[in-house]
This record gives C-alpha cells, sequence and structure tokens, in this order.
C-alpha cells in the first residue's frame, strides 16, 4: 500500500470540496472495498477523506411515505430495521444474502452501490483490463467468462456488477441523494446511476469527482409479493452468478431486476406489462441484444427459471 494523506470531514460539503480540490482524493467509510484495492494498488489514492463523522447514519420517514436511508447506515442496520423488513423485504433479503455478517456490519449503503466489480481480471494487475487502466484492452474477453456479463457489456469490458442491494434497490425504484463539491444537492434514479461500460469501461456511476452520496430514499410501499433470489458457486460469502429481485402485486402486475448477469442491475421496464402474461415474450424482450460466452451461456436459463420461480405467486 502506498503512503496517502488522512483528513476527517465535519459536513457533507466540506468532505466533497476535499475530494474536489484532489483528482486522486477518495472518499472512505467502511472501507470494505477501498482497502482491499489500496492493498493490490488497484486505487493509489494520495489523499482519503474520512466520512463517518457526518451524521448520515439514521433511517428516516419522510413526507407522503418512504424512507430516507443515510449513506452511513450499515448494512446490517438497515436489513434489521423493523420498518424496511415489513415495508421492503427485498431490499432487507437482498442484504442478507451478500457478503458475511462481519462486512455487512461496517460496509456502508453508499458504499455497496459503489463498490467496484469482482471480474477476476479487474483484480489480476498482471492481466490488462479497460477498468482498471483505460485503453489497456480487456483479457476477459475470449477468457474465462463464467462469472461475467451476457448483457449490456461491451467490447471493451464484459465485467458485471457484485451489489445484491443494488439490485433490489432497483426494483424499489430508489433515488440517491448527493452534494455536489459547490455545495448544490442533486438526486439521481437508479436507473441512471449505474453505467454501460460503452467504451469508458472505467466510469461506473454518474457522480462527478467529489460529488458525495448523503443518502438513498425508497418511495412509498410498493407492497405485493417481494422476494430475493440469488444462485451463487457456494451457500455464503459469494457473488452471484445470477440474482433475481421480483415484486408480484394481487392484480397481476410484477416488476422485476437481474443482478449477476450485466455491468449494473438489469431491468427492462418497458416489458414487464407483460411479465405474468407472457413470461416468455417478456423474457425474450428483457434479454434481447444478450452476447453469451460459451461457459456463461448458462446463465440465460438460470435467470429465465429465476423469473418462473419469481412469478409463481401471482399464479396461484
Amino acid at each position: 500500500m502506498k503512503a496517502f494523506s488522512f483528513e476527517r470531514a465535519r459536513t457533507p460539503a466540506e468532505a466533497a470540496a476535499a475530494v474536489a480540490r484532489r483528482p486522486d482524493a477518495r472518499f472512505i467509510a467502511g472501507g470494505t472495498n477501498l482497502l482491499d484495492l489500496m492493498k493490490l494498488q488497484i486505487e493509489a489514492p494520495g489523499h482519503v477523506v474520512d466520512v463517518n463523522a457526518l451524521g448520515l447514519d439514521r433511517i428516516e420517514p419522510v413526507d407522503g411515505g418512504g424512507l430516507r436511508i443515510g449513506a452511513l447506515v450499515r448494512n446490517a442496520d438497515l436489513a434489521a430495521d423493523a420498518r424496511v423488513r415489513m415495508d421492503y423485504p427485498v431490499l432487507s433479503r437482498a442484504l442478507l444474502s451478500g457478503a458475511s455478517a462481519q462486512l455487512r456490519n461496517r460496509a456502508t449503503t453508499a458504499g455497496n452501490l459503489l463498490q467496484r466489480t469482482r471480474c477476476p481480471y479487474f483484480y489480476d494487475t498482471a492481466q490488462s483490463c479497460n477498468k482498471r487502466q483505460p485503453g489497456s484492452g480487456c483479457s476477459a474477453l475470449g477468457g474465462v467468462t463464467r462469472t461475467l456479463a451476457v448483457i449490456g457489456g461491451s467490447s471493451a469490458c464484459i465485467a458485471t456488477h457484485p451489489s445484491d442491494m443494488a439490485v433490489a434497490m432497483r426494483v424499489l425504484d430508489a433515488e440517491v441523494e448527493t452534494v455536489r463539491p459547490d455545495g448544490q444537492a442533486r438526486r439521481i434514479p437508479m436507473a441512471d446511476f449505474h453505467r454501460l461500460p460503452g467504451d469508458t469501461p472505467h466510469i461506473d456511476h454518474a457522480l462527478a469527482h467529489g460529488e458525495l452520496i448523503t443518502s438513498v430514499v425508497l418511495p412509498p410501499p410498493a407492497g405485493g409479493s417481494q422476494l430475493y433470489r440469488k444462485v451463487r458457486d457456494r451457500a455464503s460469502y459469494a457473488f452471484a452468478l445470477v440474482s433475481l429481485a421480483a415484486i408480484v402485486q394481487r392484480d397481476g402486475s410484477a416488476r422485476v431486476a437481474f443482478g449477476g448477469v450485466a455491468p449494473k442491475p438489469w431491468r427492462v421496464e418497458a416489458a414487464e406489462p407483460q411479465l405474468v402474461r407472457n413470461a416468455k415474450a417478456y423474457f425474450g424482450q428483457a434479454f434481447a441484444g444478450a452476447a453469451p460466452w460459451p461457459d456463461n451461456a448458462f446463465k440465460l436459463q438460470l435467470a429465465e427459471r429465476l423469473l418462473a420461480d419469481a412469478l409463481q405467486p401471482a399464479k396461484a
């Protein structure tokens, strides 16, 4: 790990301004991803700004229903919150399926959204990776692709986003609240927060440098039957091969988001009106343009089977 300077911010605006002043500065909260990346020298910030003292660790109701989840709320606390368990069970279940109990006790809401891919080529600094070093190439293309994307990738990158929580947030239509370095606030729909790689795979999200997540806002409870399914290589402490967050209503409507298949949580709202009525047609539209590799093509069949399981409440 390379030497770096360190400071503790006192307000969100101060933290944002401190990071914006230096292109090599980074925020740190739980550190469950950043510290690993620093040890491997995938990330080598020259300045680190600690945001743990900003008071962004509360879960509060918002006017008109819904919840505001502070950026520093720990994953374990969010999963255990009685309001989340009652009104947003898909979120609680997604959180509890991720990482280990020790990591959930430390990892934060914002950090979970911002964690970087677990593509093995990204973590192996002897391999070419456009996400780690823009323009260097992608060793994953034609390599071992079993855990990588089957849709949404590009000729520059086929890495997947690793978050379970983000998949649930996507199906819940959450929004991310931020503060910019100039002190201005903005709100970003979860649909627009994570980016597909295109020809700039090193840009993972819609935040500007120095822009700080302050909270995530959940809309009023959607009700219905909510579930999160995750298929992985081992029963715990493993990232999804395919995951699915679903909300199925009594009127026969449904919405779903997939994890483990794309560089961002994968949801296609335009196809959802036919979900329950014609799941095969939905799947064909939602995964149109899929480009699997020989050793990860099984993900498409697995995703379709998870979808069939999720829709059972609507057919009961």
